[in-house]
């Protein structure tokens, strides 16, 4: 059995990417690949955020007719 210092280390087995044998096509897919995810998610947070203030909307308004219908009861009970 060999050693633990006969092991080839991470960058070995996988590269380090620093050896400047790189063109350049790596790692402008990956800042494509990159700007696609982000343009993804900003359209996905913008979506999120327009259901949330119609959601905000509709709850302000329910609460709102039911405070008026609570009233409009206890006005009623009252003037009896």
């Amino acid at each position: 059995m060999g050693s633990k210092d006969d092991a080839p280390t991470w960058a070995d087995q996988w590269g380090s990417g620093d050896d400047g044998s790189s063109n350049g096509k790596a790692d402008d897919s990956k800042k494509t690949v990159a700007g696609n995810v982000k343009a993804a998610a900003s359209e996905g947070f913008v979506k999120a955020k327009a259901a949330a203030l119609v959601g905000a909307s509709k709850v302000k308004s329910g609460t709102s007719s039911g405070i008026k219908w609570v009233k409009e009861q206890y006005q009623k009970r009252a003037s009896k």
